[in-house]
């Protein structure tokens, strides 16, 4: 999924300061026959990668509401932190971010949600470092799931690098748009001695023909106790300026075949 234009989910890290078969004919994830699994896997890469391209040619201004919740529990203390959002995204500026509404921790919404907008602010500058391309990840096809009724392939992802943009985990992979419907995932690094684990699970879905975050919800854990959990939930899209958003169909069939043929053995 393309980062440049809508995907926070491989940059927003809260460590940062803490083809259409029936669903039965699917492979389970786990179980795909070896001899398919690597070409399965190439052409699904190239059709992420296709989709990412038609999106950022195709989607030129949106504007969107999100709204952020950090809670921290500790030892001896329970704090959180709420803060509403007003993105404006134009393809050649980049995104802009408006707070709304904060309220609760001033840390939480300073230390956390801020450098967050930051983080996502600065990895859109350089789009091609944090892709989803062979060039920073390694990828395993798992098997095939039925996604919110769409058919998606499952894939393993494993970073080539510990850049702090980069991750680790599963992907799920719309078999019909080539867009990453669902992550769960760790950061390639751990960017502190205090953080033992960092979980990030986001969901995406279909708006005005484009796919577009829907919900991220990011787990910390801390070394000397507690846990940090960061939700954000993404509405009031407004597509303001968009060419036709476009299907890559043209690679579905040929992976259908595969998979057919994978499940039969």
């Amino acid at each position: 999924m393309n980062l440049h234009n809508y995907n926070p989910c491989r940059l927003i890290l809260p460590v940062a300061a803490f083809l259409f078969l029936p669903a039965g004919s699917w492979p389970q994830a786990g179980v795909v026959d070896a001899s398919v699994a690597s070409s399965d896997t190439v052409q699904i890469v190239q059709s992420i990668e296709h989709h990412d391209r038609l999106q950022a040619q195709s989607l030129e201004r949106y504007h969107s509401l999100r709204h952020y919740e950090v809670e921290y529990h500790g030892f001896f203390k329970h704090i959180n932190a709420k803060m509403d959002v007003e993105l404006d995204y134009d393809a050649s500026s980049g995104k802009s971010f408006r707070v709304l509404s904060q309220s609760g921790s001033h840390t939480l919404c300073e230390k956390v949600i801020k450098r967050a907008l930051d983080s996502e602010k600065d990895a859109a500058r350089d789009h091609g470092a944090h892709a989803l391309t062979p060039a920073n990840y390694k990828f395993q096809l798992l098997g095939g799931e039925t996604l919110d009724g769409r058919p998606a392939y499952v894939l393993r992802v494993d970073p080539v690098s510990d850049s702090p943009y980069l991750y680790r985990g599963k992907i799920w992979v719309d078999a019909a748009d080539g867009a990453v419907s669902k992550m769960e995932v760790q950061p390639a690094k751990n960017p502190s001695f205090w953080i033992s684990q960092t979980l990030i699970h986001q969901t995406s879905s279909r708006f005005g023909g484009f796919w577009l975050p829907q919900q991220n919800r990011s787990e910390t854990m801390v070394r000397i106790g507690g846990k940090a959990v960061l939700t954000i939930d993404y509405g009031g899209y407004q597509i303001l300026q968009a060419q036709s958003p476009q299907s890559h169909g043209e690679t579905v069939p040929q992976l259908e075949n595969e998979t057919q043929r994978a499940s039969a053995r």
